[in-house]
């Protein structure tokens, strides 16, 4: 792997980093921020995201040799905890980045502190919540410092080793937020040892907890006086860890959300556990410790001597070295450490004056190549970047499963790839292997990976599949030929190419797939496929060739099928199986029965027996009885049926069915009478002829026709004729004349049925009218009786008009006393008779009106109206009220009738000195008689206050719609005892 594409570079970061105060002896960082410590007691802060650095002196004043021993900075970069070790001992600080001076922490004094945990999960800038402090006596505190306080809130001794006491060399938690709590989970790690404590609750708790119960951990092997704890860190939450232990690197992954409970009660978070021993770094050679270790998402950074191999975590191979150029101050001890900035996903490796910076650039591109090596292909598949990695992954896993002979799981891993492979390349694979099943297993795979764009492409291959499944599915039948059936691959076979059928019918060219199923002999999928594509005429077709045809009924039956089908195919259908085919016509009310007139002609057309119901019959009665059909051709039809039964019952109530009575404004028959006439003829039905005759108003044909079948048949049609009296008769002497010429008895017989003849025509006949049809030789002593019989309903008949004489006589002697009585008629006018309209007298003078003479002759008084029932009113006035209640048209109406009698008449009008003058009249009395009478018929026909007028009233409403905006209105009250109103302002 060349320098360009190395995926771990190493830069200088800082030559001289101690700033002249010693050398560096550790170090620590986090989100950009980078501390070291140094032998002579300082701190170097070093801000890469502000620019900034200045070094922190934690001596104090203190004489003789301090040295910085471990230095810890919190995920943030805001916190820091560092140790100083010296003369007079131990001594840790707390040192916050808004800080200029450290705070000691003098609980810690003389404990070395050799790990940290920070609280990821909740530590902020202002204060570090809960931590945990290791120290190289075996213990743990945990400590909270607030930025505010300027001291730490409290430190309080967690847990100490007591049955193997080490230093603690390493120190992670993790955090995570349940229902009940906060769950804390610890690893602590010693020389030898890994421990795990987890509870829920405080941290005080989770460790008070372990008095009872024993501490989980591992111990390998080998001591490491280096040893360490490291999380990889992604989105704030550990994912991997490893340690740096002294038989190997002990591994795996975390899972904070998982509940593996252990046996001890401990719930182990750690999941994939492996060692990865020193003897695998080194080619033969002693394996050498390495002195530090950082780790990444794919890598360990192992140091060993000067240099760092970069070890993947997957393979567990190295993948490079990393090389630093040391000065020659710095050449004697080397490389002292490493150290990580999660955050910023950076490392750093500093000696005794230089910091180096290791960056990362895309660890994760050959991760796929390292997980196909191990033939891990899901997880390669995972990592993939692009389709031609994915190819190879697949390529891989075909290969594999092709080589082990396993050709239909190659098949689908082959169908997956796209571009280093060519279609033609694999599928020669299979021809070349005879591999049939694992090629179409192939192009099916294919198909489901292609997009549907690629519409060609789709339709070939779907093709060349339909064409392997029929190939196979021949060669089975080929091979059960030999025991005569047909075994379970051979149904499963088919079942499965009419699903691949069903799923393809949108991709598949319908024309090559129906010819390839023909060519085939497959019948059966023949008619399946064309279903699916709505090819229901060959469906059909086929069924009624294999004289299906309840089957051929579903298919027509079924939604979307086109109704000309039912007419195409009704001729063949009703020939196979008549009583199914009208059972489906009936059931369908959008068939047209007109279009079905050939299919039912056909089946008429055939013999049948004498018992079997008729089903055309069956359908045209339902076509006329129930779907109320009209149609002329459909009844003409029915009735041809009819006429053709021996049994003509049905024929005759057909015919006299009257189809006005079900449906208004209908006629009475929709079928041809001419045509049922000549039917009828033919068929020589009598009986029906009749009627029809009488249908058409053709009495006297249907009455001769009807003495040839039966006489009471021709009297029932005699008697039919009602409006027509002399047609009646005339029908009635046609069967007289039949009668007396039928008999053939002794004469006194033959009349005195004749005599009987004439009572049956409810005196229609007189004795007189059949005497023609007698012999010249009768004898009238024969005929006493009848004649005696017929002059005596003569006298009746005269006595009866002599009476209706006498009362039409009296009749007018009543009128014309009437008449008389109406000409002295009077009405007594009281002297203070008030109008029924304006109220005022009624005697009152007609100048005072203005009204012209032509009302009435009575000098000086205005013209009235009285009525019988009392009211009295003006004339004028009389004419106002009419005009205003009646409707316009004849208002209108009477207003011209006052005009004309004005201009006819003569009128009164006020000259402008006040005089009356009275214009002469200007036409004859005569004329003005009669517009006189049309204006009282029109205004005084009957009283306004007490008739037709008045009832109309009482439906308008109170106040009119034109009313409504009017703020005010007068309403008129009449006393009815003394005549007077009284006036209401609403």
């Amino acid at each position: 792997m060349d320098s360009g594409s190395k995926v771990f570079t190493v830069d200088l970061l800082e030559r001289y980093a101690a700033k002249g105060h010693g050398v560096v002896t550790c170090m620590a960082a986090g989100n950009d921020v980078t501390m070291w410590g140094t032998s002579k007691g300082w701190i170097i802060r070093h801000d890469f995201g502000l620019g900034d650095s200045y070094g922190i002196d934690l001596c104090g004043g203190r004489t003789g040799d301090q040295s910085i021993h471990s230095v810890f900075v919190d995920p943030g970069g805001s916190h820091c905890i560092a140790t100083i070790v010296g003369d007079g001992g131990a001594e840790t600080f707390y040192i916050h980045a808004k800080w200029s001076k450290p705070r000691a922490l003098s609980k810690l004094k003389g404990l070395v502190v050799n790990a940290v945990a920070w609280n990821r999960q909740h530590i902020t800038e202002a204060s570090t919540k809960e931590i945990i402090l290791g120290t190289n006596n075996g213990q743990l505190h945990e400590m909270a410092v607030d930025e505010k306080d300027k001291r730490e809130k409290y430190i309080k001794l967690l847990y100490e080793l007591s049955e193997l006491p080490e230093a603690f060399m390493g120190l992670q938690m993790e955090t995570a937020s349940i229902s009940t709590g906060t769950r804390y989970y610890v690893m602590a790690v010693t020389p030898r040892r890994l421990y795990t404590f987890t509870g829920i609750g405080s941290l005080e708790s989770v460790f008070l907890g372990y008095q009872d119960r024993a501490v989980r951990f591992m111990e390998l092997p080998g001591e490491n006086l280096s040893s360490e704890l490291h999380f990889f860190i992604k989105q704030k939450r550990a994912i991997h860890f490893a340690w740096l232990s002294g038989a190997g690197i002990y591994h795996g992954d975390l899972n904070f959300g998982a509940s593996h409970s252990s046996q001890d009660g401990d719930e182990n978070f750690v999941e994939n556990k492996a060692l990865l021993d020193y003897s695998k770094l080194f080619d033969g050679a002693e394996a050498v410790k390495p002195s530090s270790l950082a780790i990444s998402e794919y890598h360990f950074l192992l140091l060993v001597g000067n240099k760092v191999k970069v070890v993947n975590r997957i393979s567990e191979q190295i993948i490079e070295e990393l090389h630093f150029h040391l000065t020659s101050e710095s050449s004697s001890k080397g490389i002292l450490g490493l150290c990580s900035d999660a955050s910023a996903g950076l490392f750093y490796a500093y000696d005794q004056n230089s910091i180096f910076q290791v960056s990362v650039n895309d660890e994760g591109r050959d991760m796929w190549k390292v997980y196909l090596d191990m033939k891990e292909y899901a997880a390669a598949l995972a990592n993939c970047r692009d389709a031609l990695q994915r190819d190879q992954v697949y390529l891989a896993q075909a290969e594999v499963a092709f080589s082990t002979k396993d050709f239909l799981r190659a098949a689908s891993f082959f169908a997956k790839i796209n571009y280093i492979l060519s279609f033609e390349e694999i599928t020669l694979k299979f021809i070349s292997a005879n591999e049939q099943d694992a090629l179409r297993t192939f192009l099916l795979w294919k198909v489901d990976s292609l997009s549907k764009d690629d519409k060609c492409q789709i339709t070939m291959i779907s093709t060349w599949a339909t064409e392997l499944y029929l190939d196979k599915i021949n060669r089975l039948l080929l091979e059960d030929d030999t025991s005569g059936d047909h075994n379970s691959e051979y149904w499963s076979l088919i079942k499965e190419f009419r699903a691949f059928l069903s799923d393809s019918k949108d991709v598949l060219d319908e024309a090559t797939t129906l010819m390839l199923l023909e060519s085939y002999g497959r019948v059966d999928e023949l008619v399946y496929f064309a279903s699916l594509k709505g090819q229901y005429e060959i469906v059909i077709h086929h069924y009624i060739q294999q004289g299906e045809a309840k089957k051929a009924l579903e298919v027509l039956e079924k939604l979307g099928v086109p109704i000309h089908l039912q007419y195409k195919f009704a001729p063949d259908l009703i020939m196979l199986d008549a009583y199914e085919t009208v059972e489906s016509w009936m059931i369908r009310k959008d068939l047209n029965p007109r279009k079905l007139i050939p299919a039912m002609m056909r089946y008429s057309s055939e013999p049948h027996a004498k018992n079997e119901t008729h089903q055309v019959i069956r359908y045209l009665e339902y076509c006329v009885h129930s779907l109320n059909n009209e149609d002329p051709g459909i009844h003409n039809l029915l009735l041809s049926l009819y006429a053709k039964q021996e049994d003509d019952s049905a024929l005759l109530r057909f015919l006299q069915s009257k189809f006005s009575k079900v449906r208004e404004n209908s006629p009475e028959f929709f079928y041809d009478p001419k045509y049922a006439l000549r039917l009828c003829l033919k068929e020589k039905r009598m009986r029906a002829c009749v009627h029809i005759y009488g249908m058409m108003s053709m009495h006297e044909e249907a009455v001769a026709l009807a003495l040839q079948v039966d006489p009471e048949l021709a009297m029932a049609e005699a008697d039919k004729v009602e409006d027509d009296e002399e047609l009646r008769k005339k029908l009635w002497l046609m069967i007289a004349k039949h009668v007396v010429g039928q008999e053939k008895g002794a004469k006194r017989e033959n009349i005195r049925k004749a005599i009987a003849f004439l009572k049956e025509t409810d005196g229609l006949l007189k004795i007189e009218d059949i005497l023609p049809f007698f012999p010249d030789f009768a004898l009238i002593d024969d005929f006493r009786e009848a004649i005696c019989s017929s002059l005596e309903d003569y006298n009746k008949q005269i006595e009866l008009l002599k009476e209706e004489m006498n009362d039409a006589t009296q009749g007018a002697d009543n009128i014309r006393n009437d008449i008389g009585a109406l000409a002295q008629r009077y009405a007594i006018i009281e002297r203070d008779e008030e109008c029924g309209v304006c109220q005022r007298r009624i005697l009152n003078t007609a100048a005072d009106f203005g009204i012209s003479r032509g009302y009435a002759s009575l000098g000086p008084m205005a013209p009235f109206y009285v009525f019988p029932c009392g009211h009295a009113f003006h004339a004028q006035c009389l004419i106002a009220h009419i005009t205003q209640c009646t409707d316009p048209e004849k208002a209108e109406h009477i207003l011209d009738l006052q005009k004309q009698l004005s201009l006819v008449s003569g009128e009164t009008r006020r000259d402008s000195d006040g005089s009356l003058t009275v214009h002469e009249p200007v036409a004859s009395m005569n004329q003005v008689d009669k517009i006189r009478s049309q204006l009282d018929e029109e205004i005084a026909s009957e009283c306004p206050f007490c008739g037709e007028l008045m009832i109309q009233e009482i439906s308008l409403p109170f106040i009119l719609p034109e009313e409504h905006e009017v703020n005010s209105w007068e309403i008129k009250l009449l006393n009815p005892t003394n005549q007077k109103s009284i006036s209401l302002s609403v």
